[in-house]
């Protein structure tokens, strides 16, 4: 483990905000974060985006429900990054040409989808290859999950499942450094909790866009969050610990001795191996970005508490589950485990009643 002082500085300077220009009722720095949201706090903070007209088709591998995958996403209805209206999925990300904000609605029945993408952008730039590129990550488009269903028509266990949630695609997020600092907000906490964080993350250092009445903002990027001092992250409600590795790894993607997207080319192991020696990173936060960054269908995170419930539970199995244990139930269903680790968060969703609204393509 490098120590903090290893860590060069970043290459750029930020602009830091001045919450003077909120309301003085929002003064305790939590509240600020999350009156981001309300306040529009001039072009910088909500500039409207407008309509361009720009419209994209996407024909994605079938079959395909928007709103299920929606869902595998978002994980719970406080994440305000990734949102979900009952009829589209909307999000706002930080491309090298700009901001940009999306909705993305589906038409067609699950096995003949067709999904419409509305792009809203500042000024002209088209940024419609990286939109199309990263919808395609974020909702698992390319999945071809015709082998995961042929296994679920045999298999009396996993058969059913799959075909309640027939449809769900396995969710990305459209960066690793994203899906890290996602597994990192929410160790040893409450999901809901760890979505609290990232939420306040996006409001207070994401790059903020109107679009349809909505202010989304996009996930911070590593120089968004390179030059911050813990402080300002524990001003948000994380930890000294958790702010110190955001930081640090912020700052070796923006230096160059850190190149996240490079694990896709690595083994398993080897991912795993050098994610640990990022400071705050251990097994779980790996496998984490196993399958929710690098898309690795056959991982299902082994040490994550709520999966092995959530398992257990659905397997009728005495908890807890170690890690062993999760790996050799899920074994009969390799290479898909990751797909039963998904359809099961649906599972615990639809008991929670939070699979809301929109009608399923049929």
């Amino acid at each position: 483990m490098r120590p903090a002082s290893e860590w060069g500085p970043a290459s750029r300077t930020l602009r830091q905000r001045d919450p003077s220009r909120l309301t003085e009722r929002f003064r305790d720095p939590l509240a600020v974060a999350e009156a981001r949201w309300e306040n529009e706090g001039g072009a910088e903070e909500g500039e409207k985006l407008r309509d361009l007209g720009s419209r994209l088709a996407l024909d994605p591998e079938p079959p395909l429900r928007l709103d299920l995958t929606a869902w595998a996403l978002r994980r719970r209805p406080r994440n305000t990054v990734d949102r979900w209206d009952g009829t589209s999925y909307r999000r706002a990300l930080a491309l090298a040409e700009g901001p940009v904000a999306f909705s993305v609605t589906q038409a067609g029945r699950s096995d003949a989808p067709a999904l419409t993408v509305v792009l809203y952008e500042r000024g002209g730039t088209h940024v419609e290859e990286g939109v199309r590129d990263s919808i395609e990550r974020l909702l698992g488009l390319r999945a071809d999950l015709s082998g995961f269903y042929r296994m679920a028509r045999s298999d009396d266990v996993l058969g059913p499942l799959a075909a309640r949630f027939r449809g769900v695609k396995p969710p990305r997020f459209p960066t690793v450094y994203e899906s890290l600092l996602n597994a990192v907000a929410v160790q040893q906490l409450s999901l809901e909790s760890g979505l609290s964080l990232l939420n306040r993350l996006a409001a207070t250092h994401g790059k903020a866009v109107r679009a349809e009445g909505a202010l989304l903002h996009a996930f911070p990027r590593p120089h968004d969050l390179a030059n911050l001092e813990p402080a300002a992250l524990r001003a948000l409600g994380f930890s000294g610990r958790k702010a110190a590795t955001i930081i640090e790894l912020s700052r070796a993607v923006v230096d160059g001795r850190v190149d996240l997207e490079l694990l896709e080319t690595l083994s398993d192991s080897e991912a795993v191996s050098r994610l640990m020696t990022v400071h705050g990173i251990g097994r779980w936060s790996a496998e984490y970005v196993l399958l929710r960054g690098l898309g690795r269908l056959h991982v299902f995170p082994g040490d994550d508490v709520g999966a092995r419930n959530n398992l257990a539970r659905w397997l009728g199995l005495a908890p807890p589950l170690d890690y062993d244990a999760v790996a050799r139930a899920v074994s009969r269903w390799q290479p898909y485990a990751g797909m039963v680790y998904f359809h099961l968060l649906l599972d615990r969703l639809e008991a929670a009643g939070e699979l809301q609204g929109g009608a399923a393509p049929k």
